[in-house]
């Protein structure tokens, strides 16, 4: 058998966007991905299907898998013939024993490389607004690690060297000696109003920063109960926090929102997300595909065959219209087939979809749901007319019930369906477990009925009840009414049922319940 390959990943602080382009190409590569709790679990989406993922990481009380047997585990991985990503936090040539283990991997000849990442050592302080270097205020920095005890510190550290030899200092995992190391600086020749900062879990959701002087940090610590991993900054840049903190203004830092939507449709939503602050965790509970009975695929066929007979289509999602075009292709039906038929489209994204594929929708509704639609075509609809409805298995009766009642024939074209989604993220849950969730977005009534069905599948006897407490944002009054009816209480729904909106109203919702818990 041949050997595998070990990619010693650095997968940057935390915000999974920040490892290099280099360190995803080899995740998604790699048949088994060996990672920690300081790297992004975000990150592990872009595995290739079917890969293994194996967690190693270490807490402050429990470690575990030692570092010999991390070590071993990658050799014996690339021994079976695996390519492998050690997915490690930061940049894993600081403080993250990367020579340890690349050098198990030559001893044994197996293929290694090494691939850097952004430190924590400088990105914390950047997300938290503190430049580790200032032109005025420090030309010079060290990164110093606090993770042993003062004895090992004092035989590792030449205190009277680093106190005086650099302008920033910065120390990793040094939390709960921050009063031995404070202490030290000042006996060194620190001033004591040296300012002094503390970011935990910088560049993620759950980031926070405390700000002292070297007298006053220890005892601004105990008493916020302020616990590690935590990157310590030390110097006069710590006094640029105040003009330059731009990821905490964000309108949705320190909010993680549940995205139950389609995978294939997520992404534009937790990308808005991101770019507000926020953090998406991503699980779906809904997946659509083609039908699969005979009896559904012949339907569509012969449906598509008669369609010089229709004088409108009427299309309803995004959705709606992929998998009609998808259809088309596979029977070979000319769109021009259509000529007879006018398009209408509820909602812009389906107007847009449309048009990208020429075809420009005759009617938009002012109100993105059916209802709107039928409204807007009020005078235009004649009686025996026919009306072909390419939509989901799930989609509501409202539009071919209004059609029929207005003397239209209406064609219900399932051309797509709806199921649960296979595929779960066990951080979500974790997160949903611990409530750690701040917002879940609904963006039908799918999305609600299938995230209680699968949290039911996976261990929560009373999902309602575990979800109680937490914002939920529905996208309009169908899926508000279809969460009200399940036990949700809906507190975020917007005046246009989009996307868009959808994500204004979550903020707004935020910049208000910010104003209430700090009216200043």
């Amino acid at each position: 058998m041949n050997k595998g390959v070990v990619y010693l990943v650095g997968a940057g602080p935390g915000d999974p966007k920040l490892i290099t382009v280099r360190g995803l190409e080899c995740l998604r590569r790699s048949d088994v991905v060996v990672y920690d709790r300081l790297a992004s679990p975000r990150l592990l989406r872009y595995m290739k299907e079917g890969a293994r993922k194996i967690y190693v990481g270490k807490l402050p009380d429990r470690h575990t898998m030692k570092q010999e047997e991390i070590n071993q585990l990658l050799v014996d991985l690339a021994l079976e013939g695996h390519t492998v990503t050690r997915l490690k936090g930061g940049d894993p040539t600081i403080f993250g024993r990367v020579g340890e283990e690349a050098e198990l991997l030559q001893e044994n000849g197996v293929s290694f490389e090494i691939v850097p990442g952004i430190t924590s050592a400088i990105a914390v302080p950047a997300y938290a607004g503190i430049p580790v270097t200032h032109r005025d205020l420090a030309s010079s920095l060290s990164i110093v690690t606090g993770h042993e005890s003062p004895e090992k510190l004092d035989r590792s550290i030449h205190w009277d060297k680093v106190t005086n030899a650099t302008g920033t200092l910065i120390f990793l995992m040094g939390v709960a000696k921050i009063g031995y190391i404070a202490e030290q600086l000042i006996r060194h020749g620190k001033p004591a109003t040296t300012p002094v900062a503390l970011i935990r879990w910088g560049t993620r959701v759950e980031q926070q920063t405390i700000v002292g002087t070297l007298e006053s940090i220890e005892r601004i610590v105990k008493e916020a109960n302020f616990q590690p991993p935590a990157v310590i900054v030390v110097g006069d840049v710590v006094l640029q926090r105040d003009k330059l903190k731009w990821y905490e203004q964000k309108p949705l830092f320190g909010v993680r929102v549940l995205v139950t939507r389609a995978r294939a449709q997520a992404s534009d939503l937790a990308d808005r997300i991101e770019e507000l602050g926020g953090e998406p965790c991503e699980l779906p509970v809904i997946e659509t595909r083609e039908p699969r009975e005979a009896a559904a695929v012949e339907a569509i066929r012969t449906a598509l065959a008669d369609a010089a007979s229709y004088n409108w289509i009427m299309f309803t999602s995004v959705n709606g219209v992929e998998y009609f075009f998808n259809w088309l292709d596979r029977f070979n039906v000319d769109i021009r087939r259509f000529h007879a038929a006018r398009i209408a489209a509820v909602g812009p994204r389906t107007a847009e979809a449309l048009r990208k594929r020429g075809l420009i929708a005759n009617q938009l509704p002012a109100k993105f749901q059916a209802e709107g639609l039928i409204e807007q075509l009020e005078g235009q609809l004649k009686p025996g007319e026919k009306v072909l409805l390419p939509r989901g298995d799930l989609a509501r009766e409202i539009l071919p019930r209004e059609l029929k009642a207005k003397g239209l024939v209406p064609v219900e074209l399932d051309v797509y369906e709806t199921v649960i989604a296979d595929s779960q993220d066990e951080q979500a849950f974790e997160w949903i477990r611990n409530r750690e969730i701040h917002a879940i977005t609904f963006t039908s009534s799918s999305t609600v009925t299938n995230l209680l069905e699968v949290l039911r599948r996976n261990g929560f006897e009373d999902p309602v009840a575990q979800l109680a407490g937490i914002d939920v944002a529905s996208i309009g009054p169908v899926t508000s009414k279809t969460a009200s009816e399940a036990g949700l209480s809906v507190t975020i729904e917007p005046e246009d049922a989009t996307i868009e909106a959808l994500v204004e109203a979550l903020v707004q919702h935020q910049i208000t319940k910010r104003s209430k818990a700090d009216p200043s």
